[in-house]
């Protein structure tokens, strides 16, 4: 009776090691979706990309080889045993689905130039029945990773009115389909307000080395670049820009409202 115990706790050790293997290896693939589309660096941190995932993904990778650990038994029945295996593993495809259906509606979708700062938008951010709204050329749920826009100049008093009431209650105006226009068409405006990141040295002069650091990725001096704030889903960032073109160089993880 011994022997059989152990003989039965090593299959079902070795059925749930398998088990394992696989859900990693799925787990890495959907890794790579999320992280290298839905949310690259740095929104996999700004928008909580990473911590969803990982929840979702330690949940699966767990739950589903623990739960054959339970179940599985040679004695059972071919017929029945391969059943059990094939209801774990609908459960945990569908745990997994669901999960990176949750990640993928949160998913960021602009980086957009508000007025003063950048704003992380997500897709959850954005009303449905905004989206008729949105200028043509411009896709409002991109699918491989965030785009930039900024947002156009209020048409008369009464619109921007209720866009500053809708942003009190909680829409923020990146996040209005109808006020969105090409990043491009807002690069003077930007420009106008940006600061230097010598400036961004002098205020942070604690930070004044990571700063450094994040400058060096950009292959270029510090005079020669400037900086707006950005809001994110939990924190704000810094972003650091081309003075002439506005192209986006580098982010940091500092407030520099």
């Amino acid at each position: 009776m011994g022997t059989s115990f152990s003989l039965s706790w090593k299959d079902r050790l070795k059925a749930s090691g398998i088990h394992f293997c696989i859900s990693l290896v799925i787990a890495l693939l959907a890794a790579l979706l999320v992280f290298g589309l839905w949310y690259p660096y740095p929104y996999r941190e700004i928008s909580g990309g990473r911590e969803l995932f990982l929840i979702v993904v330690t949940v699966d990778v767990i739950l589903g080889p623990l739960i054959t650990l339970t179940i599985f038994n040679r004695t059972k029945p071919w017929r029945e045993l391969r059943r059990d295996l094939a209801i774990v593993a609908l459960i945990q495809l569908s745990a997994l689905g669901y999960g990176l259906w949750t990640v993928f509606v949160a998913r960021p979708v602009h980086l957009v130039f508000e007025i003063d700062r950048f704003r992380v938008v997500h897709a959850i951010d954005i009303a449905a029945e905004e989206l008729t709204q949105t200028p043509p050329g411009v896709d409002a749920m991109p699918l491989l990773g965030p785009t930039l826009l900024s947002l156009r100049p209020f048409q008369n008093t009464q619109e921007n009115m209720d866009a500053t009431m809708a942003a009190l209650q909680g829409l923020p105006l990146g996040a209005r389909p109808g006020l969105w226009q090409s990043y491009a068409a807002g690069k003077a405006d930007l420009l106008k307000i940006a600061r230097p990141v010598d400036e961004l040295k002098r205020r942070f002069a604690l930070q004044a080395a990571a700063i450094d650091r994040v400058v060096a990725q950009t292959d270029r001096p510090a005079e020669a670049l400037v900086y707006l704030p950005m809001v994110g889903r939990k924190s704000f960032w810094t972003v650091l820009l081309d003075p002439a073109t506005a192209e986006v160089l580098a982010f940091m993880p500092l407030d520099s409202f």
